[in-house]
């Protein structure tokens, strides 16, 4: 199922177009573009041995993964599955921060999905840090 998103190169750069900026930018587009082929492997250079995710669930703080394999498990997870999608909204980035605002779908329509927003930091090429908010 296909859902309305952005193209992953279409990421805005928020004030100074340094080269911290453009390599998480590059980084960010690299993710989402496996996320978008559910081609889970091609994210295992794109997660720090350090990273860190603050999960979505469970309520009310979500869940603490630390580590690069409990991340990348994580998100290969996800990425792997077609019978949920994510549909990116709005994507930023200022530096080496990201915010991604983003809609998850498990079925047809908007009634069948949860908005949601993403916090992330990239260092050295890598994602370091992401942590998830969901409305409702």
């Amino acid at each position: 199922m296909k859902y309305p998103s952005l193209p992953p190169d279409q990421i805005a750069i928020l004030g100074s177009e340094d080269d911290t900026a453009i390599a998480t930018k590059e980084v960010i587009r690299r993710f989402h573009d496996a996320f978008d082929r559910h081609d889970p492997e091609a994210m295992e250079d794109l997660v720090a041995d350090d990273c860190v995710i603050e999960n979505t669930n469970p309520a009310p703080d979500g869940a603490r993964l630390v580590g690069k394999a409990a991340c990348l498990a994580n998100w290969q997870r996800l990425a792997g599955t077609t019978e949920t999608g994510f549909a990116r909204e709005e994507v930023f980035v200022v530096g080496e921060r990201v915010v991604v605002r983003w809609r998850c779908y498990w079925g047809e329509g908007e009634n069948e999905s949860i908005r949601g927003i993403n916090l992330m930091r990239v260092r050295g090429g890598r994602i370091v840090e992401a942590m998830g908010y969901v409305k409702g």
